[in-house]
């Protein structure tokens, strides 16, 4: 008798010894938190006002990348989770940008734009129809043959579809209008966890009654230096008539309404309670309020970093009782951008000055008529790019080649010009670093035929939307943190690229990466 039980409870044993075994052979879920402008300077000078739950937490438990660097120009939240999620670049994913050019209409139009499919809470019509190429979210699905549950939660629309990508189960942002979390047809029916939180707990029935003060003792703040000292402040958002939303989403407060979401996902969705292993994509917000100048808000900025420390810490013990981390790899990085700087004070005399891209444009359409005769051979323009008028150019029987090249000769004569590269430089010109990171950022189907780039210490000047853009060329790179799924703690200072971070997450689930994505994974960071 004795007998028997001691063989029933090695047997008992070693059943639970394998089917352990076999859960951690891929996680049950994946986790990846964007950041949005989260900068590694800042994450550094403001650590005596985290609490030991969040950043302190990882820096004990996680895999750290110091280095993470983007390899293309002008990135931003659009363009930063889409080499996040598909490991590569713009040249090969098609998202350049949060807004792009459209060429048929002559106007920007936002890079999720798809009148084919109805918003959900929304009057925005969506969709992922310009990325093009898979993403983490797609792969996974495809893997599990639909059986992942694979969902994007983030404040803005354009983070959560591309992330989502094409086969995810749903994609919610915050309207802008409204309040509400927002989705697309294309995602096909509506979750009742989402429907649950809009009608019993929506942001619009709260935000009259939420203020924005600090959240710890105002003495602390004091790791930012600007020449008026800041005493305290408070922002209603009630206040805000129109923008209150928009106003909202720029605040750390939203991180907490994320948090809300991703904890009515967990439950609503079951997810992370099976052998099949599901997928949330989640964005956090950490840049300037109101997208002004950090020295205008100098006690804001250092506040968003308390409360973004605090929400990660929430994310983390919510994730860790609902699923449990070891079941679970996180990864959490920025998205490698922030908003601009003022220009040099002049008293400093820092060289510098500022470039308008209409003039720059309205001149170069005058040379271009002196040359060749009349008509409008610059179409238009956006940031530092220029479209010229194809059907003019064949009309006149002129090369396009040899037009960009004229074009190319006589802007960079302007002052504050560094160079100026054409389309057909950056898809065959010899290589070199710059010019791989223009060319990285460039696509034929939306990108311009001339790229302007401007001296470091200049402001690019829009006079369209009075938005002035201080030029830097620093170094800048980003942390990627790791944690979870029996992840083995350690600093890496060797620099790694953005796509990588697909790879390592493919083959931790051990399906195919994205189908554009050529970086090898990193591996061996397990225990």
């Amino acid at each position: 008798m004795k007998k028997d039980y001691i063989l029933t409870s090695l047997f008992a044993f070693f059943a639970l010894s394998l089917q352990a075994q076999n859960v951690s052979e891929v996680p049950k879920l994946v986790v990846g938190l964007t950041i949005d402008q989260l900068r590694s300077d800042y994450l550094d000078a403001f650590q005596a006002l985290y609490g030991s739950r969040g950043f302190k937490r990882l820096k004990k438990e996680a895999r750290i990348y110091q280095h993470v660097e983007y390899d293309f120009i002008g990135v931003d939240q659009a363009s930063a989770v889409a080499a996040i999620h598909t490991g590569t670049v713009p040249y090969m994913n098609g998202i350049v940008g949060n807004m792009y050019m459209d060429r048929n209409t002559l106007r920007n139009v936002d890079c999720v734009d798809d009148s084919h499919y109805m918003g959900i809470y929304s009057s925005e019509s969506t969709s992922p129809v310009n990325l093009k190429v898979s993403n983490l979210s797609d792969e996974l699905m495809v893997a599990t043959q639909g059986k992942s549950e694979v969902y994007s939660i983030a404040p803005t629309r354009e983070m959560a579809v591309i992330a989502a990508g094409h086969a995810a189960k749903g994609a919610f942002w915050i309207n802008d209008d409204t309040g509400k979390w927002s989705g697309s047809t294309f995602y096909g029916s509506f979750p009742n966890w989402v429907t649950n939180i809009n009608d019993n707990d929506g942001l619009d029935t709260r935000i009259d009654n939420i203020s924005w003060v600090p959240s710890l003792p105002v003495g602390v703040y004091h790791y930012l230096t600007v020449e008026a000292n800041q005493q305290t402040f408070k922002h209603n958002f009630k206040d805000e008539k129109v923008n209150k939303y928009r106003r909202f989403k720029t605040s750390p407060m939203v991180n907490d309404e994320v948090n809300k979401l991703v904890n009515a996902c967990l439950s609503g969705a079951n997810i992370g309670n099976d052998e099949v292993p599901d997928f949330i994509s989640i964005a956090y917000y950490a840049g300037n309020y109101n997208h002004l100048p950090a020295e205008d808000y100098a006690m804001e900025m250092q506040d968003t970093y308390a409360r973004l420390d605090n929400s990660l810490a929430d994310l983390l013990e919510m994730l860790d009782r609902r699923v449990g981390l070891r079941n679970i790899l996180f990864f959490i990085t920025s998205t490698g951008f922030s908003d601009s700087e003022s220009a040099y004070p002049v008293q400093y005399r820092i060289p510098g000055g500022e470039f308008h891209m209409n003039r720059c444009a309205a001149l170069l359409n005058m040379y271009l008529v002196a040359l060749h005769g009349d008509g409008q051979y610059v179409e238009t323009f956006t940031n530092q790019e220029i479209y010229l008028n194809h059907k003019l150019l064949e009309r006149k029987n002129l090369n396009l080649t040899a037009i960009m090249n004229e074009c190319a000769d006589f802007l960079v004569q302007f002052s504050g010009v560094k160079e100026v590269y054409t389309s057909q430089r950056m898809q065959l010109g010899s290589w070199t670093p710059d010019l791989e990171k223009i060319k990285n950022h460039y696509n034929a189907a939306c990108s311009g035929d001339i790229w302007v780039e401007i001296l470091p210490g200049w402001v690019i000047v829009n006079d369209q939307t009075g938005i002035k853009q201080v030029v830097r060329h620093a170094y800048t790179s980003v942390p990627l943190y790791i944690v979870g799924w029996d992840v083995r703690p350690e600093i890496i200072e060797t620099p790694i690229k953005i796509g990588h971070i697909a790879p390592i997450v493919a083959q931790s689930l051990r399906i195919r990466a994205p189908n554009a994505s050529t970086l090898s994974p990193i591996s061996n960071f397990k225990k």
